[in-house]
């Protein structure tokens, strides 16, 4: 595949093994933070706390970016994963729920580095194979996905307190993942392109197509943290299924959430980011209905594929159409302003999640979710309208 630049593999093997941190909280975070809590609706904080974590962090990462350059702050990033890591092991260890729940934001900013990966894999190649280079980054979440929930369960009875194995090991992958990015080795920019503001936010903010891409990202990992955060409560803790079935259907959907980039890139490069977002969009609506179905196995397998088929649609659409927005000496703060806005959301997503499981089960909580689609629906039908100015 000729759009492989060398750059481009390195950070989606880097990449891979630093986003172990995200399936393995999402697969563990919440039955952890079920045996830790005092409070049982707040299982799944220590999950949202690393959405949080991620939030909070990406606009000042997009400024060291900028002043220090990416591959520094990338392998700095890698070494303070491992050293938060070891804090989760530290918290579990001492059934500490708030210090666990602390590792987690830490854990969660080193997630809004990773995030950056992708940017960083366009600017590596031509603009005609932007699209392609980041559907090839995020195959780097199939590794992931796989080794994250198992890093978790070989981990998982290492030490007495169940657990602590796991983030020890998480750890040590999060620090294999900075050495590979010894390998990598950007363009530099010139001293114009590095610093040059551009134009005002509020500019850049009056496109249409800045709005299109920021909202398709931010709605696609809002409906997808809502649903997938409750989905290990509602599987292990409430309903009793096993914890090896609870692996199985997290590993699925994050198999099915990456698995789509083999072909996403070029399907967008036929079709255009458009009609990618209603396919997304469908497979929500598909996974909504499958949810309610009931709460056998199969229903929550179902569901939550479909529900990682409809955020790489929506979120790799999101990310190759932002570019179109800004010039290149604006990257840096509308790419931050992207994922500010993106893991806000998805932030009040998770911690929602957990509230509403408890509170209203898990059928009520997936119909919530449908109010935001029908939010993305509409802003892409008055894009097509060129209604939005």
């Amino acid at each position: 595949m000729k759009f492989i630049d060398r750059n481009v593999l390195v950070l989606m093997v880097a990449g891979a093994l630093g986003m172990c941190v995200a399936p393995m909280v999402v697969f563990i975070g919440g039955i952890v933070g079920a045996q830790l809590a005092a409070d049982a609706s707040l299982a799944t904080l220590p999950i949202a706390a690393i959405v949080i974590g991620t939030a909070l962090s990406v606009l000042p990462v997009s400024r060291l970016m900028k002043k220090f350059g990416r591959k520094r702050v990338f392998i700095c990033s890698s070494i303070f994963s491992s050293i938060s890591a070891l804090g989760a092991a530290l918290a579990i260890s001492n059934e500490s729920f708030w210090g666990f729940t602390a590792s987690a934001v830490l854990l969660g900013g080193s997630l809004a580095v990773i995030q950056q990966y992708r940017f960083a894999a366009m600017e590596c190649v031509t603009p005609e194979k932007a699209a392609n280079a980041t559907s090839f980054l995020l195959l780097g979440g199939l590794i992931s996905a796989l080794l994250g929930p198992e890093l978790a369960e070989l981990g998982k009875d290492l030490f007495q307190q169940e657990f602590v194995g796991s983030f020890s090991l998480l750890s040590l992958v999060c620090l294999l993942g900075g050495i590979f990015l010894t390998l990598y080795h950007p363009k530099i920019y010139s001293e114009d392109e590095s610093h040059s503001g551009g134009r005002p936010m509020r500019i850049i903010m009056s496109s249409s197509v800045f709005w299109v891409a920021v909202l398709a990202a931010t709605i696609g990992y809002a409906v997808m943290s809502y649903i997938m955060t409750a989905t290990p409560v509602s599987m292990h803790v409430m309903m009793g299924h096993s914890l090896e079935e609870t692996k199985w259907v997290i590993q699925s959907h994050i198999f099915a959430m990456f698995l789509p980039s083999l072909f996403s890139g070029m399907l967008i490069n036929r079709f255009g980011p458009q009609k990618l977002m209603l396919v997304g969009l469908s497979f929500y609506l598909i996974c909504i209905v499958l949810t309610l179905q009931g709460q056998a196995v199969m229903h929550y397998w179902g569901g939550l594929v479909f529900l990682g088929l409809g955020w790489n649609f929506l979120f790799v659409s999101g990310t190759v159409l932002l570019p179109q927005s800004y010039q290149n000496d604006e990257r840096f703060k509308v790419q931050g302003f992207n994922d500010f806005f993106v893991f806000g959301f998805q932030a009040l997503a998770s911690i929602s999640s957990g509230v509403v499981i408890f509170n209203f089960g898990w059928s009520q909580l997936v119909l919530m979710a449908l109010p935001l689609l029908l939010l993305q629906l509409l802003v892409l039908v008055l894009w097509k309208r060129k209604a939005i100015i």
